[in-house]
Protein backbone atom coordinates (compact mmCIF):
# COMPACT_ATOMS: atom_id res chain seq x y z
CA UNK A 1 0.00 0.00 0.00
CA UNK A 2 1.24 3.62 -0.96
CA UNK A 3 2.86 5.56 1.89
CA UNK A 4 0.48 8.22 3.10
CA UNK A 5 -2.92 6.03 2.25
CA UNK A 6 -5.93 6.52 3.84
CA UNK A 7 -6.52 3.13 5.42
CA UNK A 8 -10.17 2.55 6.60
CA UNK A 9 -12.03 -0.63 7.91
CA UNK A 10 -15.33 -0.85 8.87
CA UNK A 11 -16.83 -3.65 11.21
CA UNK A 12 -20.30 -4.20 12.15
CA UNK A 13 -21.43 -6.61 15.19
CA UNK A 14 -25.21 -7.32 15.35
CA UNK A 15 -27.13 -7.09 18.76
CA UNK A 16 -30.90 -8.15 18.44
CA UNK A 17 -32.50 -5.20 16.35
CA UNK A 18 -29.34 -2.99 17.04
CA UNK A 19 -26.20 -2.65 14.94
CA UNK A 20 -23.23 -1.01 15.75
CA UNK A 21 -20.97 0.46 13.26
CA UNK A 22 -17.13 1.14 14.21
CA UNK A 23 -14.70 3.08 11.82
CA UNK A 24 -11.46 3.09 12.13
CA UNK A 25 -9.51 5.89 10.26
CA UNK A 26 -5.64 6.00 9.76
CA UNK A 27 -4.97 9.44 8.62
CA UNK A 28 -1.19 10.57 6.93
CA UNK A 29 1.02 12.74 8.99
CA UNK A 30 2.94 15.48 7.25
CA UNK A 31 6.30 15.98 7.56
CA UNK A 32 6.59 18.45 9.64
CA UNK A 33 3.81 17.18 11.92
CA UNK A 34 6.54 14.45 12.46
CA UNK A 35 9.18 16.79 12.87
CA UNK A 36 7.08 18.61 15.56
CA UNK A 37 6.26 15.63 17.87
CA UNK A 38 9.78 14.04 17.65
CA UNK A 39 10.72 17.82 18.93
CA UNK A 40 8.35 17.94 21.55
CA UNK A 41 9.25 14.72 22.74
CA UNK A 42 12.88 16.58 23.96
CA UNK A 43 11.87 17.65 27.32
CA UNK A 44 15.05 19.74 28.01
CA UNK A 45 14.51 21.55 24.23
CA UNK A 46 11.24 22.94 24.91
CA UNK A 47 12.28 24.28 28.27
CA UNK A 48 15.04 25.37 26.65
CA UNK A 49 12.66 27.05 24.17
CA UNK A 50 10.94 28.88 26.36
CA UNK A 51 13.94 30.14 28.03
CA UNK A 52 15.34 31.79 25.33
CA UNK A 53 11.88 33.10 24.24
CA UNK A 54 12.18 34.31 27.46
CA UNK A 55 14.86 35.98 27.07
CA UNK A 56 14.49 38.03 23.48
CA UNK A 57 11.46 39.55 24.84
CA UNK A 58 13.52 40.56 28.07
CA UNK A 59 16.07 42.31 25.10
CA UNK A 60 13.56 43.56 22.88
CA UNK A 61 10.52 44.53 24.62
CA UNK A 62 12.02 45.00 28.09
CA UNK A 63 13.24 48.22 27.79
CA UNK A 64 9.51 49.55 26.56
CA UNK A 65 8.34 48.41 30.29
CA UNK A 66 11.78 49.50 32.04
CA UNK A 67 11.62 53.19 33.91
CA UNK A 68 15.82 53.20 33.17
CA UNK A 69 17.52 53.39 29.87
CA UNK A 70 20.72 52.49 29.28
CA UNK A 71 22.72 55.44 28.63
CA UNK A 72 21.02 57.34 31.79
CA UNK A 73 22.54 58.30 34.57
CA UNK A 74 20.58 57.70 37.93
CA UNK A 75 21.73 59.06 41.54
CA UNK A 76 22.71 55.49 42.57
CA UNK A 77 26.00 55.33 42.04
CA UNK A 78 27.78 51.56 42.21
CA UNK A 79 24.23 50.38 44.00
CA UNK A 80 24.37 46.58 45.03
CA UNK A 81 21.13 44.81 43.74
CA UNK A 82 18.06 45.76 44.99
CA UNK A 83 14.31 46.42 44.58
CA UNK A 84 14.88 50.16 42.61
CA UNK A 85 18.02 48.83 40.96
CA UNK A 86 17.52 44.38 40.52
CA UNK A 87 21.03 43.94 38.74
CA UNK A 88 22.47 47.07 40.80
CA UNK A 89 24.44 50.28 38.83
CA UNK A 90 27.72 51.06 38.26
CA UNK A 91 30.22 53.27 39.16
CA UNK A 92 28.53 55.88 36.86
CA UNK A 93 25.29 55.38 38.09
CA UNK A 94 24.01 53.86 35.22
CA UNK A 95 20.98 50.72 35.76
CA UNK A 96 22.97 47.56 34.97
CA UNK A 97 19.04 46.03 34.31
CA UNK A 98 18.69 48.26 31.42
CA UNK A 99 22.30 47.94 30.00
CA UNK A 100 22.03 44.62 30.15
CA UNK A 101 18.85 44.49 28.30
CA UNK A 102 20.49 46.62 25.44
CA UNK A 103 23.89 44.48 25.42
CA UNK A 104 21.36 40.81 25.01
CA UNK A 105 19.89 42.21 22.17
CA UNK A 106 23.29 43.44 20.58
CA UNK A 107 24.79 40.13 21.44
CA UNK A 108 22.07 38.43 19.69
CA UNK A 109 21.86 40.57 16.78
CA UNK A 110 25.64 39.40 15.87
CA UNK A 111 25.27 36.05 17.31
CA UNK A 112 22.31 35.18 14.84
CA UNK A 113 23.98 37.11 12.03
CA UNK A 114 26.54 35.42 11.91
CA UNK A 115 25.00 32.05 12.87
CA UNK A 116 22.77 32.77 10.08
CA UNK A 117 24.81 34.52 7.21
CA UNK A 118 27.63 31.67 7.87
CA UNK A 119 25.38 28.71 7.38
CA UNK A 120 23.80 29.59 4.55
CA UNK A 121 27.03 30.34 2.49
CA UNK A 122 28.47 27.74 3.98
CA UNK A 123 25.86 25.06 3.07
CA UNK A 124 25.45 26.01 -0.46
CA UNK A 125 29.57 25.95 -0.71
CA UNK A 126 29.68 22.58 0.78
CA UNK A 127 26.46 20.96 -0.66
CA UNK A 128 28.29 22.08 -4.06
CA UNK A 129 31.80 21.20 -3.61
CA UNK A 130 30.67 17.49 -2.48
CA UNK A 131 28.12 17.06 -5.41
CA UNK A 132 30.43 17.66 -7.99
CA UNK A 133 33.76 16.46 -6.34
CA UNK A 134 36.51 15.87 -8.06
CA UNK A 135 38.99 18.81 -9.18
CA UNK A 136 36.20 21.39 -8.23
CA UNK A 137 36.21 20.21 -4.94
CA UNK A 138 39.49 20.23 -4.07
CA UNK A 139 40.13 23.38 -5.49
CA UNK A 140 36.96 24.90 -3.51
CA UNK A 141 38.24 22.94 0.03
CA UNK A 142 42.05 24.22 -0.20
CA UNK A 143 40.44 27.20 -0.14
CA UNK A 144 38.18 26.07 2.27
CA UNK A 145 41.52 25.27 4.74
CA UNK A 146 43.18 28.61 3.78
CA UNK A 147 40.47 30.88 5.26
CA UNK A 148 40.24 28.20 8.48
CA UNK A 149 43.79 28.87 9.24
CA UNK A 150 43.38 32.64 9.67
CA UNK A 151 42.76 33.43 13.62
CA UNK A 152 39.45 34.84 14.26
CA UNK A 153 40.22 37.17 17.08
CA UNK A 154 43.06 38.38 15.49
CA UNK A 155 41.98 38.91 11.76
CA UNK A 156 38.72 40.32 13.08
CA UNK A 157 40.74 43.07 15.18
CA UNK A 158 43.25 44.11 12.58
CA UNK A 159 40.62 44.88 9.72
CA UNK A 160 38.85 46.46 13.07
CA UNK A 161 41.61 48.86 13.23
CA UNK A 162 41.96 49.07 9.46
CA UNK A 163 38.36 50.50 9.50
CA UNK A 164 38.06 52.76 12.71
CA UNK A 165 35.26 53.57 14.22
CA UNK A 166 32.78 52.05 12.33
CA UNK A 167 34.50 48.98 13.70
CA UNK A 168 31.76 49.62 16.59
CA UNK A 169 29.21 48.72 14.55
CA UNK A 170 27.27 45.26 15.31
CA UNK A 171 26.69 44.51 10.90
CA UNK A 172 30.43 45.55 10.64
CA UNK A 173 31.09 42.58 13.58
CA UNK A 174 28.89 40.49 12.22
CA UNK A 175 29.84 40.63 8.44
CA UNK A 176 33.76 39.89 9.41
CA UNK A 177 32.93 36.91 11.95
CA UNK A 178 30.95 35.37 9.36
CA UNK A 179 33.12 35.54 6.47
CA UNK A 180 35.80 33.85 8.63
CA UNK A 181 33.36 31.36 10.26
CA UNK A 182 31.53 29.49 7.03
CA UNK A 183 33.88 27.42 6.07
CA UNK A 184 33.21 25.44 9.61
CA UNK A 185 29.35 25.17 7.50
CA UNK A 186 31.26 24.28 5.03
CA UNK A 187 33.01 20.87 5.43
CA UNK A 188 30.29 19.86 7.48
CA UNK A 189 28.04 19.90 4.83
CA UNK A 190 30.27 18.49 2.23
CA UNK A 191 31.18 15.91 4.01
CA UNK A 192 27.90 14.60 4.55
CA UNK A 193 27.18 15.31 0.79
CA UNK A 194 29.68 13.06 -0.38
CA UNK A 195 27.63 10.23 1.43
CA UNK A 196 24.37 11.33 0.16
CA UNK A 197 24.90 11.43 -3.07
CA UNK A 198 25.91 7.64 -3.62
CA UNK A 199 21.90 7.03 -1.86
CA UNK A 200 19.62 5.18 -4.32
CA UNK A 201 17.23 8.36 -3.93
CA UNK A 202 19.84 10.00 -5.55
CA UNK A 203 20.53 7.44 -8.31
CA UNK A 204 16.69 7.95 -9.04
CA UNK A 205 16.71 11.64 -9.13
CA UNK A 206 19.53 11.20 -11.86
CA UNK A 207 17.08 8.59 -13.83
CA UNK A 208 14.44 10.82 -13.39
CA UNK A 209 16.44 13.58 -15.72
CA UNK A 210 16.56 16.14 -12.46
CA UNK A 211 18.76 18.74 -12.44
CA UNK A 212 21.61 19.20 -10.38
CA UNK A 213 20.11 22.51 -9.19
CA UNK A 214 16.81 20.48 -8.20
CA UNK A 215 18.91 18.02 -6.77
CA UNK A 216 21.46 20.21 -4.23
CA UNK A 217 18.77 21.98 -3.15
CA UNK A 218 15.88 19.69 -3.30
CA UNK A 219 17.61 16.65 -2.13
CA UNK A 220 20.76 17.06 -0.39
CA UNK A 221 20.47 19.89 1.46
CA UNK A 222 16.97 19.06 3.50
CA UNK A 223 18.94 15.88 4.21
CA UNK A 224 21.65 17.61 5.83
CA UNK A 225 19.37 19.65 8.03
CA UNK A 226 20.27 17.69 11.48
CA UNK A 227 24.27 18.46 10.93
CA UNK A 228 23.57 22.13 9.56
CA UNK A 229 21.67 22.66 12.97
CA UNK A 230 24.24 21.33 15.15
CA UNK A 231 26.69 23.92 13.32
CA UNK A 232 24.48 26.73 13.76
CA UNK A 233 24.04 26.10 17.80
CA UNK A 234 28.02 26.19 17.88
CA UNK A 235 28.08 29.52 15.78
CA UNK A 236 25.96 31.29 17.92
CA UNK A 237 28.36 30.35 21.00
CA UNK A 238 31.21 31.28 19.20
CA UNK A 239 29.91 34.29 17.91
CA UNK A 240 28.98 35.18 21.23
CA UNK A 241 32.60 34.70 22.88
CA UNK A 242 34.38 36.00 19.34
CA UNK A 243 32.26 39.62 20.22
CA UNK A 244 32.96 39.12 24.29
CA UNK A 245 36.73 38.41 22.66
CA UNK A 246 36.93 41.24 20.35
CA UNK A 247 34.94 43.59 22.98
CA UNK A 248 38.05 42.78 25.93
CA UNK A 249 40.75 44.25 23.25
CA UNK A 250 38.83 47.21 22.14
CA UNK A 251 37.12 46.24 18.62
CA UNK A 252 34.03 44.89 19.75
CA UNK A 253 30.84 47.45 20.13
CA UNK A 254 32.03 50.85 21.16
CA UNK A 255 30.80 52.69 24.16
CA UNK A 256 27.78 54.40 24.12
CA UNK A 257 26.57 51.30 22.73
CA UNK A 258 26.86 48.22 24.66
CA UNK A 259 26.82 44.46 24.69
CA UNK A 260 27.11 41.44 27.07
CA UNK A 261 31.01 41.28 25.79
CA UNK A 262 31.48 44.81 26.52
CA UNK A 263 29.73 44.48 29.58
CA UNK A 264 31.83 41.61 30.80
CA UNK A 265 35.29 43.41 29.86
CA UNK A 266 34.08 46.75 32.05
CA UNK A 267 33.85 44.52 34.70
CA UNK A 268 36.50 42.59 35.02
CA UNK A 269 38.35 45.08 37.80
CA UNK A 270 35.43 45.24 39.43
CA UNK A 271 34.82 41.63 40.27
CA UNK A 272 35.62 41.54 43.71
CA UNK A 273 34.45 45.19 44.51
CA UNK A 274 31.38 44.97 42.81
CA UNK A 275 30.68 41.68 41.60
CA UNK A 276 27.35 42.29 40.26
CA UNK A 277 28.59 44.36 37.23
CA UNK A 278 30.02 40.85 35.95
CA UNK A 279 28.20 37.98 37.02
CA UNK A 280 24.78 39.59 35.59
CA UNK A 281 26.00 40.23 31.69
CA UNK A 282 28.08 36.82 32.32
CA UNK A 283 24.94 34.86 33.04
CA UNK A 284 22.89 36.21 30.32
CA UNK A 285 26.09 34.92 27.74
CA UNK A 286 25.79 31.44 29.82
CA UNK A 287 21.99 31.50 29.46
CA UNK A 288 21.92 32.12 25.81
CA UNK A 289 24.83 29.96 24.94
CA UNK A 290 23.02 26.41 26.92
CA UNK A 291 19.48 27.25 25.60
CA UNK A 292 20.48 27.22 21.74
CA UNK A 293 22.43 24.12 22.05
CA UNK A 294 19.63 22.46 24.10
CA UNK A 295 17.40 24.06 21.39
CA UNK A 296 19.63 22.79 18.78
CA UNK A 297 19.85 19.24 19.80
CA UNK A 298 16.37 18.83 19.88
CA UNK A 299 16.09 19.94 16.63
CA UNK A 300 18.39 17.92 15.10
CA UNK A 301 17.15 14.72 16.31
CA UNK A 302 13.87 16.38 14.90
CA UNK A 303 15.17 16.44 11.66
CA UNK A 304 17.14 13.31 11.86
CA UNK A 305 14.67 10.41 10.78
CA UNK A 306 16.74 7.55 12.30
CA UNK A 307 16.70 8.75 15.89
CA UNK A 308 15.11 6.48 17.61
CA UNK A 309 15.75 7.93 20.75
CA UNK A 310 12.74 8.66 23.03
CA UNK A 311 12.47 11.42 25.49
CA UNK A 312 10.56 11.27 28.59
Amino acid sequence: MPHGAEVTSTTGASHGPARLDREFTVKARSQGHLILRRFLRHKLAVASLFVFIAVVLFAFAGGAFWHYSYDQLTPDISAPPSLRHPFGTDSTGMDLMAMVMRGTQRSLEIALFVALTATGVGTVYGAIAGYYRGVFDTFMMRFVDLVLTFPTIAVAAILGAQVGASAGSWFFIGIILAALTWPIVARVVRGSVLSLREKEFIEAAHALGARDRRIIFGHLVPNVMGPVIVSVTILVAGAILSETGLSFIGFGVLPPDTSLGLLVSQAQTAVSTRPWLFYFPGAFIILIVLSINFIGDGLRDAFDPTTTRVRS
